[in-house]
């Protein structure tokens, strides 16, 4: 009966394996590397960030949220080498992963005949299989192992597919072609390492939807990704709220802190350190007058008055 068990284990066990290896992420991998999770799902087993976080995101500076991910012991997300095609918009969304390697013909093939077991498209290139996936509130975010000649993920023709299914654009860390064309996709940004002429060649697509690395930070298949001019931010979805309402509460602590100095009221050591009971004091009269607070006044007593990690 024990060599039973243990052979009926040991199949489970290979088949798990077998499952894992396929180019897209099951659902269970993806729920058992984000556990923390507790809200909704997409079918894929993303984490579905409600859009009302991903527009809140878009309002507040990458530092406000970098600080409480650092002081939450995450502080390998951001990544500040990558250009924008348009400099000086924001984009936000939910990540979906892709890596990309060097060419290796064995493997390449069993990406592919992979590929085509979980019902992949097999016209053009694998490069075009995490756009097929796409939908609204998506961001592609691929690890192109900063590769810039022959390595060119997108042209402007997947730029369209990409901003058709998603509305959004992509963040690589690598390159892509015809950026000209790119940028005349209305709608559509990308954060890159650089730009080339040369078309994809000699790399292949090896994983969608699994953990990914770009530049510094360390990527999960929904995390929130906060695209600026000064860099990108990647928020594990179990903290986005978290993180989104102490950088707003940060960034009016820095509005107040700008008119206090203004004002001479305060010395810059004053504001610059923490905070006595008379200036917190005046910080709480202060947001009862703020025209356009971006949430309740009581919520936000009730993050100062609770834990925060300044």
């Amino acid at each position: 009966m024990k060599k039973i068990l243990f052979l009926l284990l040991f199949v489970c066990c290979s088949l798990l394996v077998i499952n894992a290896q396929g180019v897209g992420a099951t659902p269970e991998f993806i729920k058992a590397i984000t556990p923390e999770w507790k809200g909704e799902r997409f079918p894929d087993g993303r984490p579905k960030i409600p859009d009302e976080l991903l527009e809140r995101a878009k309002k507040i500076a990458i530092e406000a949220m970098w600080g409480p991910l650092r002081n939450l012991r995450y502080p390998n997300q951001f990544e500040g080498d990558l250009r924008a095609i348009h400099q000086g918009q924001t984009m936000t969304g939910r990540a979906v992963t892709a890596q990309y390697m060097p060419s290796r013909p064995d493997w390449e093939t069993y990406i592919r005949e992979q590929g085509m077991a979980e019902g992949r498209s097999p016209q053009g290139g694998t490069n075009s299989w995490p756009i097929n996936i796409l939908i609204e509130g998506d961001i592609y975010v691929a690890d192109g192992y900063a590769k810039i000649v022959d390595g060119t993920l997108i042209g402007d023709n997947l730029a369209n597919a990409i901003y058709r299914n998603s509305q959004r654009g992509v963040v690589f860390y690598g390159s892509i072609r015809d950026e000209e064309g790119c940028a005349m996709v209305d709608g559509f940004n990308a954060w890159i390492l650089a730009s080339d002429p040369s078309y994809i060649q000699n790399m292949m697509l090896s994983s969608i939807n699994q953990p990914v690395r770009i530049g510094r930070a360390t990527v999960l298949p929904g995390d929130l990704v906060v695209a600026k001019q000064y860099g990108v931010l990647f928020i594990p979805a179990h903290l986005a709220e978290r993180v989104i309402v102490e950088g707003e509460v940060t960034e009016l602590r820095d509005r107040f802190g700008w008119q206090r100095l203004g004002e001479g009221k305060y010395l810059p050591g004053d504001i610059d350190s923490r905070w006595s009971d008379a200036i917190n004091a005046d910080f709480r009269e202060w947001l009862k007058q703020y025209p356009d607070l971006p949430m309740p006044l009581a919520e936000i007593e009730a993050f100062l008055s609770g834990q925060r990690t300044w």
